[in-house]
């Protein structure tokens, strides 16, 4: 990938994940649980993976994506460690929530991860250098 290509996927994942938030907090209002935990996961994804391509960091997986920025962000210090902790609850939520079987979030659960969720999405864009 060209560097003028990276820049700008990097800044549509980036719109992305604004984009996820928003619609996670219409969720949230309207007390839809498991898909407010789902896009809060996918709003924190597609800033991280951002930031991946960003550093030229190759992912395949999501697994792939939550180990490079454990490992390149949260390990160094870059990112704080309550930002890797919310990365990897969402991680873990949002496949149970998908897939579990008679299993719902409750509000008590979703309305206490958004601030940190936006947070983490806001730490994640000040690490961006989009400059080229």
């Amino acid at each position: 990938m060209k560097q003028s290509e990276r820049v700008e996927y990097v800044k549509y994942r980036l719109e992305k994940a604004k984009e996820t938030l928003e619609v996670a907090e219409l969720l949230i209002e309207n007390e839809k649980w498991n898909s407010a935990i789902n896009r809060l996961y996918y709003a924190a994804y597609y800033a991280v993976s951002a930031l991946l391509v960003q550093s030229k960091i190759n992912t395949k997986t999501h697994a792939g994506v939550k180990t490079q920025f454990f490992l390149n962000y949260i390990k160094t210090g870059k990112i704080e460690k309550h930002l890797g902790q919310t990365y990897s609850d969402l991680f873990d939520w949002r496949h149970k929530g998908d897939y579990g079987d008679f299993f719902d979030f409750t509000e008590e659960l979703v309305r206490p991860v958004l601030k940190p969720t936006k947070e983490l999405i806001q730490k994640v864009e000040n690490e961006i250098d989009l400059s080229g």
